[in-house]
């Protein structure tokens, strides 16, 4: 066994000790015949490695009358709220995503064990992939994650936030990748991909899913489009002027969750709103800077299921509320 193993092995039975049979650090160093020290250093490196992962049963009250009002006023069939977990109130788009990814990641496990669900199909976000990589493992060989929208880049690189193989590593089941951009250059270059039987083919695997997953894309400088250029900067101003708020599945949406003239929406290459309205779809979205996002993306009327943070989730009772005033 190499030494990398050995600490391992170690830091999971001092780990297993420590939280599940509530010995001190001083009785795991005497079982274990190392001192309190290496003992401290080990269950260090097990939550940092993520061997450890917590998960706290109950959420506060208020986050609960948030959910409440959110399924009352969009017409959700769920809605879950991960409670702020800035020190101070003072909170990060990064603290509001780790936020959503420890309540989402179980929450994912759940769905994903019973044998209700056969395939899962799943879109890309920064949000999704934490959620994904807080999700317990599940013992599910028979499950089928499929892509729905373009699994790489404009310059046929990885996306980074496509999560379909650490789920099929988390669950044991069978991914497919939509081996395509998620925006091509061009509306013909679309069709020239949409055109492969492959492709087709794999449209038509994901359209038949059980359950999509999806996340809530900005249009903004802090958008995972530009963070990764998936986009130009010309295409974002035109994006903007088209009066876009919101990437949704490769899609782009206005306030009123309807689609945009922008010349960006004839280039993606996935599953149109059409082909998951009507089905199981889970949404998750982090960060106030999505307010105005995740609100057209309810307004689009495919979302069922509904996963933010504290503060977006108060902000979208707020503005429900803003605009009723507005127009009674």
């Amino acid at each position: 066994m190499q030494q990398g193993d050995w600490t391992t092995d170690m830091a999971i039975r001092a780990a297993w000790m420590s939280f599940v049979g509530g010995a001190t650090q001083g009785e795991i160093a005497t079982r274990l015949g190392i001192s309190n020290a290496k003992v401290h250093r080990l269950i260090a490196h097990a939550q940092r490695t993520g061997l450890v992962r917590f998960q706290i049963a109950g959420r506060p009250a208020d986050c609960l009358e948030i959910e409440a009002a959110l399924i009352t006023e969009w017409g959700l069939s769920s809605c879950l709220i991960a409670p702020d977990i800035g020190a101070g109130g003072d909170h990060s788009e990064d603290s509001d995503i780790r936020a959503i990814a420890a309540l989402a990641g179980p929450h994912l496990a759940n769905l994903l064990s019973g044998s209700g669900i056969s395939q899962l199909g799943v879109g890309m976000g920064r949000t999704l992939k934490a959620t994904v990589e807080r999700m317990p493992r599940v013992q599910r060989p028979d499950l089928r994650i499929v892509s729905i929208s373009g699994s790489l880049t404009r310059k046929l690189s990885a996306n980074p936030f496509d999560v379909v193989q650490q789920l099929a590593e988390r669950t044991g089941g069978e991914g497919f990748y939509l081996p395509v951009p998620y925006l091509a250059e061009s509306a013909s270059e679309r069709d020239m991909f949409l055109g492969q039987r492959s492709v087709q083919a794999l449209l038509e695997r994901a359209r038949a899913s059980d359950l999509f997953v999806i996340g809530i894309g900005s249009v903004e400088d802090d958008g995972h489009l530009i963070r990764r250029d998936l986009i130009s900067r010309d295409e974002q101003r035109d994006l903007i002027a088209s009066g876009a708020v919101c990437d949704l599945m490769g899609r782009f949406i206005g306030r009123d969750g309807a689609l945009v003239g922008a010349k960006l929406g004839e280039k993606a290459v996935g599953l149109p709103f059409e082909a998951v309205r009507g089905s199981r779809v889970v949404a998750l979205s982090g960060g106030l800077g999505k307010l105005e996002a995740t609100r057209a993306a309810l307004r689009a009327g495919l979302i069922t299921d509904l996963i933010v943070d504290e503060s977006l989730g108060r902000a979208l009772v707020s503005a429900k509320g803003a605009q009723q005033a507005r127009s009674a």
